[in-house]
């Protein structure tokens, strides 16, 4: 494959020189690395990028709020109005046009939500059908289109405050309108970075990138092992799809005419070109991964300069970022997705924990049901779930010392307000690095606003209760995990591997015929990453789950590494094609291949697609494949040939309904 028009078969000499390597047995790939989860733990502080500014703008937005609500005589108008004020938590990584538009909706959103908890008060029945549905819609929505932590938990937590918030002196309307103003302050406090800084989640987002891409450029230097390689060059595709979402997907339609976009969209697209560089990295003729590196980091210091001498124009073609919302609610529909199995458990669990709560008489249930969702609703693999729901039962209990210990002090006034934005800037500070230590100020906020401001007559039963209604909740979600899992998950990896090769396929048509810029090939070219995405993150799920899904894990890990570096592979040939002379010199020249090889590569690797979809054994035929990619696709083969075929007796578990579902 060779550079050549814009458009149409690329010529391909016959007899000229071409650099060939020999064929290298792709290595073994280790098992993800096991993370103990223990006393040490649990009192550990992880690596986190700076929070000091989101966790400013939560504290001032809830301060705000209380002291708002001190001054005009109504103490519990203002803590009603701070379940708004966690708006601030959402979007801190969207560009300022793009993050307006979410913000508003997130804080309408809790205002509706809030205003139907308080409605079916005086309906006691629909009060758990409600929670359920609400938790179920914001699960899905939220884990579908990526809308990022503290995802659908805050909208559940925010509707079960609702049918407990002391409604004798208030409407339902009126505590949605005081969430409502309490989600505008949030909105403004959230905004006014873009006074100070325009583009600065763009040139966050690329510096990342940067950061990201140089540090896989130094794993490949460094001669890592394959996961390791793998897991780096997984962080650097996640961050450079990362940038191109806020550079692309996230802007409104007159960006094109912002000279500081511009030049970061040009530092962004050097950056994939390093990335392409560094996915085969053997070849002769590629740069040192040191000098990689290097440059990686010379184009994030670039960033701080991005506008000062660059144009307001670019002449190359982009790629389209992330897909869009409405394709990924689409696509979250399809049957067995994640988000609509995470959503489904969701409601299992908020059902079962409503009922317990109504048959034993759980005053105020809506915090166990909150805790189930809390558990459940990013869908992680079981590890972390557990993980999860232990650190927030010990951080609750914790918290709940805490909690009582504020009572005792009774905070009034603008010490009330004090105590809760230094319990929300702790939280804030604290919940990328441990959870549990966060957890132990987010109880103690949710009680603060809870009490209204009033003193507790009996904050020892009030407690108690807490703590055994946190206990129920992530008891529920764990026993939902278990019982509700998805059957034959493994079958759900191998559908991920056919959808991925598919869309290989698609894109090897493109490459063969000099189309990776067109809009075909650009909507190709996305699909394939995001169908990689997607494989990794089932294979991260089961690779985490209970001992069969362990093991079935580590049965599919060859074909599934194998289509990872085979799809990157081919993704990486599509900036060789469109590069220009200029850029030419940083990549690999190894991607030369003649259409008909690269025909060949489609043809087998549609053998392999049949086979994976009956659910077969046999190796696909052997055909002349393109030098760049004959490692994987012989890998696929083998692994057809020997590797599948060694299935244990947890292999053989619904092997006949996964073989159904392949087929659909």
């Amino acid at each position: 494959m060779r550079r050549g028009p814009a458009c149409g078969i690329a010529p391909y000499p016959s007899g000229c020189e071409r650099m060939k390597r020999p064929h290298r047995p792709a290595p073994n790939v280790a098992a993800p690395a096991h993370v103990p989860f223990g006393i040490r733990a649990l009192f550990s502080l992880r690596k986190s990028a700076r929070r000091w500014p989101v966790a400013c703008r939560a504290a001032l937005s809830i301060g705000l709020l209380v002291a708002v609500g001190w001054l005009t005589g109504n103490i519990a108008a203002g803590l009603t109005a701070t379940i708004g004020a966690f708006t601030s938590l959402y979007a801190s990584e969207r560009p300022y046009h793009n993050r307006a538009r979410v913000l508003a909706g997130i804080a309408l959103s809790f205002a509706v939500v809030v205003s139907l908890g308080m409605a079916v008060q005086q309906l006691p029945l629909m009060a758990v059908p409600l929670l359920v549905v609400i938790a179920m819609v914001a699960t899905f929505v939220c884990h579908a289109i990526k809308i990022g932590p503290p995802g659908a938990y805050m909208f559940a937590l925010a509707c079960a405050a609702g049918t407990s918030v002391p409604a004798a002196h208030m409407a339902f309307y009126h505590a949605g309108l005081l969430v409502l103003a309490g989600g505008a302050v949030s909105w403004i406090v959230h905004m006014t970075g873009a006074l100070v800084s325009p583009r600065g989640p763009e040139r966050a987002a690329v510096v990342a990138a940067a950061q990201a891409v140089a540090q896989f450029a130094e794993a490949v230097d460094a001669g890592t092992d394959a996961d390791a390689n793998a897991q780096a060059r997984h962080d650097a595709a996640l961050s450079l799809h990362a940038a191109w979402a806020t550079l692309v997907s996230y802007q409104s339609s007159d960006s094109r005419r912002d000279a500081v976009l511009a030049h970061l969209l040009a530092l962004n697209r050097e950056l994939h070109l390093l990335f392409a560089a560094c996915v085969d990295s053997t070849d002769s003729r590629a740069a040192s991964q040191t000098v990689l590196a290097d440059r990686a980091r010379e184009v994030g210091r670039r960033v701080a300069s991005a506008g000062e001498h660059s144009t307001s124009t670019y002449a190359f073609d982009v790629p389209l970022g992330r897909l869009r919302s409405t394709e990924l609610i689409r696509e979250a529909f399809r049957r067995g997705s994640p988000a609509s199995i995470v959503a489904a458990r969701v409601g299992i669990a908020v059902a079962v924990a409503g009922a317990i709560g109504a048959v034993f008489g759980v005053e105020r249930a809506y915090w166990a049901m909150a805790a189930a969702v809390l558990v459940l609703h990013q869908g992680l693999d079981w590890e972390r779930t557990v993980r999860r729901g232990v650190e927030r039962t010990i951080g609750t209990l914790v918290g709940l010392a805490l909690a009582s210990a504020i009572f005792a002090i009774h905070p009034e006034g603008p010490w009330l307000a004090l105590t809760m934005m230094s319990l929300q800037f702790l939280v804030e500070m604290l919940i990328t690095r441990n959870y549990a230590f966060a957890v132990v100020f987010v109880t103690s906020i949710a009680l603060l606003i809870a009490s209204g401001g009033q003193r507790v007559a009996e904050p020892g039963a009030l407690l108690w209760a807490r703590g055994l209604d946190t206990a129920i909740g992530c008891g529920v979600g764990l026993l939902v995990y278990m019982f509700f899992k998805t059957r034959g998950s493994p079958m759900s990896i191998r559908q991920r591997i056919v959808l991925a090769l598919a869309t290989v396929q698609t894109v090897l048509e493109h490459l063969a015929s000099g189309c990776v810029t067109t809009p075909g090939g650009l909507r190709a070219r996305r699909d394939l990453q995001h169908g990689i995405f997607a494989l990794i993150e089932s294979y991260e799920v089961e690779a985490g789950g209970l001992a069969g899904e362990r093991a079935l894990a580590a049965r599919m890990r060859p074909a599934i590494f194998a289509t990872q570096r085979l799809g990157y592979k081919v993704l990486a040939a599509c900036w060789v094609l469109e590069a220009t002379a200029r850029e030419q010199i940083i990549l690999a020249a190894s991607t030369d291949a003649s259409p008909d090889e690269l025909a060949n590569a489609a043809a087998v690797l549609e053998e392999i697609i049949g086979t994976l979809r009956a659910n077969g054994t046999g190796p696909a035929a052997l055909q002349p494949l393109p030098d760049f990619l004959r490692g994987e696709i012989e890998e696929l083969r083998e692994w057809l040939a020997c590797g599948s075929s060694n299935r244990g007796a947890n292999a053989r578990r619904g092997e006949d309904g996964q073989r159904s579902a392949a087929s659909s």
